[in-house]
């Protein structure tokens, strides 16, 4: 794992003293990109600087080995580890750091129920609930998570954080993460997603349907879905390789494929584009579809054609085509998947 320390050490020399940051002096030599305002936007809450210490924390726990519960413990590339996720996740940094392709978290939904994490592992758990007063000297629950309650949505801040600061140091560079949630924590996880990963990495929140709709519900609306929070490294590809396929001719001197020159608009949506393409070589016409334009205009069609980007039938003895197509060359797919899924990729 990296040190961050030794990093700005290497990267601003100056503001080392007898091994540690000065912080004033980085403040000056970082300059204009340093946020000196007393009011910025973020995400906050009680306990959050003690998450931050606790996600910089060494573990001195172990994973020990069980080969009787096992099977197949010398030849199989799979292992489950059984115990705290925290604990875990700390463990795995220590080898898997950037080496993770894919993390999926189903964390608690925090719904107002007893909501208990003790991340201070020197002491039982029964110790740490009567220490923090959520159990009498009997062991009788005293407190519980409530939606009123002023830690409601701190308590699971706080529980979050350190895993996923985690989680991103294993992600690696073409790794993506998902998280499972409800509605109660949706806002606040999205926040923290992007101050952990950076907005960057954040691709975006996706709905699924977890059970069919109820009609006995409050306010008549029934929540039949979930949600499902993406975050992504730079060089992540989503999906699966396509294998296209491409056609190679004498005359464009590179690899090409065919790929339909109609829109899904309608002759309303783009009258533009609805008119006869006429072959400059044949003269022979085709229609456009009024529920499926040309993706050009009379006016695009010059600039295209005379690019080689437009490929009429009979154009090639090999092709089987029945109208015109458009023609997309392989240096062209590669700089698409450069912009998409690259260190370019647009937010």
């Amino acid at each position: 794992m990296p040190d961050r320390v030794s990093e700005l050490a290497q990267l601003f020399p100056e503001a080392m003293t007898d091994g540690r940051i000065d912080v004033e002096k980085l403040r000056l030599l970082l300059g204009e990109q340093v946020e000196d305002s007393q009011e910025r936007y973020g995400l906050t809450w009680p306990g959050k600087r003690d998450a931050i210490r606790l996600a910089q924390k060494q573990s001195t726990a172990t994973l020990e080995p069980m080969p009787g519960e096992s099977v197949d413990w010398v030849t199989t590339k799979n292992v489950i580890i059984e115990g705290d996720n925290l604990e875990v996740l700390k463990l795995l940094q220590k080898s898997y750091y950037g080496k993770i392709k894919l993390i999926y978290i189903d964390p608690p939904y925090n719904t107002g129920n007893d909501f208990v994490y003790n991340d201070d592992f020197a002491e039982p758990t029964n110790a740490y609930l009567k220490r923090s007063g959520q159990t009498d000297n009997a062991g009788f629950r005293t407190s519980i998570n409530r939606e009123t309650s002023g830690r409601f949505h701190s308590d699971w801040l706080n529980m979050m954080y350190s895993r996923l600061t985690i989680a991103r140091n294993i992600l690696a560079e073409d790794g993506v993460l998902l998280m499972s949630l409800d509605d109660n924590e949706l806002s606040n996880a999205s926040l923290l997603l992007k101050e952990v990963f950076g907005e960057s990495d954040f691709v975006t929140v996706l709905p699924w349907k977890s059970r069919t709709a109820k009609s006995d519900v409050p306010f008549g609306i029934s929540v039949d879905h979930e949600w499902i929070l993406i975050c992504a490294k730079k060089k992540f590809m989503a999906g699966r390789p396509i294998g296209r396929r491409y056609y190679n001719s004498v005359d464009t001197g590179e690899l090409w494929r065919l790929q339909d020159l109609r829109s899904n608009k309608t002759r309303y949506e783009r009258p533009n584009s609805y008119f006869e393409l006429i072959d400059p070589k044949t003269g022979e016409s085709y229609a456009a579809n009024p529920n499926r334009t040309w993706s050009i205009t009379p006016e695009t069609f010059d600039g295209y054609y005379e690019r080689g980007k437009i490929v009429f039938p009979g154009d090639y003895e090999f092709l089987n085509i029945g109208a015109p197509m458009f023609r997309v060359f392989k240096s062209e797919d590669e700089i698409k998947s450069l912009k998409k899924y690259g260190t370019t990729r647009p937010m």
